[in-house]
């Protein structure tokens, strides 16, 4: 058996040091997406984000709230008591709370101290996605929000699911910026033998890394095929860009159409998908996935279908990242090491920010 010499598994290791694993902190200072717009209506919802106990619930004139999950008084979970109109009362003892979460009531008291409330977090509903902001408040940009426009065009045909993932979110970053593991995770669902070898170019930028990789020819899965009209054709070329905008948002955009055709007579269909992962603790992440077309618009079937099919695949990625959960987990540290290949460029710069944002953020919240 060959292991690596002791000077690789050294140098490994300190390339590891410098990027962001499970054990980084969370970055606060940015846009995620705490739930689906319809998840969150005239009951109270717990949600855990980032690491932090959040309640989440919408008034009656339909402004969604989110407020820290914990009574002022004595730490009960909001979410354990009742929502009475546009207020929460806590179940321990009685304090009510308003939609700013200041306090407005101590059963106890005649009067109210003005001193007593709960954070309120900035919040944007913006199409199918609320999208929070869990740190600084001055800090909460709306226009910071990625753009994601297309989960609402009638250009496009969208659907939609919300999946658990007992990994961490640089894992499922990493996953979705090298998809060379198309052609083994998903050989049974939309990848292909030719996938990982395919030629492919990269875009590195501070904040933004990219992957684009040429299929050209191939044979499209049905998933894609059948709609297309592409079924058993040769040809057939898949132009997939992977890019990683934000910590909590990686669109995957590929593009199909039939090589053999003239550039100028060819008939491409493009799919989009918004990856979006949210931090739930640091071995969890909250999953929620909005895909869409800008073909076969009026075909309910190829929605359904095409669905049901592409997150059976990424129920795939779901579960090889749980095994990888349990393997860190289960990895002593002096046995620990994690080699690191050409093709993973772009996945070693996007954690390398991840880990300087990170950095920066603890620091500045230590110096504050």
């Amino acid at each position: 058996m060959t292991l690596p010499k002791a000077e690789v598994v050294r140098a490994a290791r300190r390339a590891s040091s410098g990027m962001a694993d499970r054990d980084t902190p969370f970055i606060f200072d940015e846009w995620y997406v705490a739930a689906f717009s319809d998840d969150v209506g005239r009951a109270l919802l717990p949600r855990k984000l980032l690491g932090k106990n959040v309640l989440l619930y919408r008034t009656a004139g339909g402004e969604v709230v989110a407020l820290d999950d914990r009574c002022a008084h004595r730490s009960y979970p909001l979410s354990d008591g009742t929502l009475e109109g546009d207020t929460v009362v806590c179940g321990y003892h009685g304090f009510r709370y308003d939609a700013k979460g200041d306090c407005i009531e101590v059963p106890a008291m005649a009067k109210c101290p003005r001193s007593i409330g709960v954070k309120r977090y900035a919040l944007v509903e913006r199409g199918p996605l609320l999208w929070v902001w869990m740190g600084n408040a001055e800090a909460a940009d709306p226009a910071l929000i990625p753009d994601t426009s297309y989960h609402t065009s009638p250009e496009w045909a969208c659907s939609k699911e919300y999946l658990h993932l007992p990994g961490n979110y640089v894992s499922l970053h990493e996953n979705l910026l090298d998809l060379t593991h198309l052609s083994y995770i998903h050989a049974k669902s939309f990848g292909s033998p030719e996938y990982a070898r395919a030629p492919y170019t990269t875009e590195l930028g501070y904040g933004r890394f990219t992957v684009r990789r040429e299929v050209i020819p191939t044979v499209l899965p049905p998933v894609w095929a059948d709609p297309m009209g592409l079924t058993g054709v040769t040809t057939a070329a898949r132009i997939a860009v992977s890019a990683f905008e934000s910590p909590g948002l990686h669109r995957v955009t590929t593009s199909f159409y039939d090589s053999a055709v003239p550039e100028g007579e060819r008939v491409v269909g493009t799919i989009c998908t918004s990856h979006i992962p949210t931090p739930e603790t640091r071995t969890s992440t909250h999953y929620h996935i909005v895909h869409g077309r800008n073909f076969a618009l009026d075909d309910t079937v190829a929605t359904q279908v095409m669905h049901d099919r592409l997150f059976t695949a990424f129920r795939e990625d779901v579960d090889a990242l749980t095994k990888v959960e349990v393997v860190l987990e289960e990895t002593a540290p002096e046995d620990f090491y994690e080699i690191s290949v050409p093709t993973d460029g772009p996945s070693v710069a996007m954690r390398r920010y991840l880990l300087q944002r990170a950095d920066a953020e603890a620091q500045a919240r230590a110096e504050s």
